[in-house]
């Protein structure tokens, strides 16, 4: 049987300590802070674990990522948009000149308002394709140098984009048409 005074086992790999060492306490890695010698070792390793642990978190993250980006994403996305509004207000302008420097090719030697003929069927033309926000401003300029007529559509294309002004600008030329009877 065996004694009631025995002490106690130890775990296997457990470093035997003289009597009277007291606490065994680790050496600190690296500097040692003022101050640092006062708290306790574990205090320190406590921290310094924190931290390490702090800096290998990413919690967070995505939200920052999510703050940088959204930004850009809109700025690229309101820019494709501009890009689409002012080509179509390019197409719409460059339909219009031609439809009105047809109709001046046809009129011009024929009828003394070519001029207003031709300038109302641009405007016709801005109005059926481009609605009522599309192409604001509208000028059309008609002229006539010897036998060529030229029509101009110039017009203002929504700027979605703060600071932007976008301004659209379509000619169409060509030979006055005339009919010429055989022989002559």
């Amino acid at each position: 049987m065996p004694s009631p005074v025995t002490a106690p086992r130890r775990a296997r790999g457990s470093a035997h300590r003289p009597p009277g060492t007291g606490e065994h306490r680790a050496r600190p890695r690296g500097p040692v802070r003022p101050g640092a010698a006062d708290r306790p070792a574990s205090d320190r390793d406590g921290r310094a674990a924190r931290f390490r642990a702090a800096l290998r978190d990413d919690s967070g993250a995505s939200a920052v990522e999510f703050v940088m980006l959204t930004p850009i994403m809109f700025f690229l996305i309101f820019g494709a948009v501009q890009f689409a509004l002012y080509s179509f207000a390019a197409d719409v302008a460059k339909a219009a000149a031609q439809a009105g420097a047809r109709e001046a090719r046809r009129e011009a030697d024929v009828s003394a308002g070519w001029q207003d003929s031709a300038r109302g069927k641009a405007r016709d033309y801005v109005r059926q394709l481009a609605g009522p926000g599309l192409l604001s401003n509208v000028s059309v300029p008609v002229g006539r140098n010897g036998d060529m007529v030229s029509v101009t559509v110039t017009g203002d294309a929504p700027a979605i984009l703060p600071g932007m002004s976008l301004r659209v600008t379509a000619v169409s030329e060509g030979p006055v048409e005339r009919f010429v009877p055989d022989g002559g």
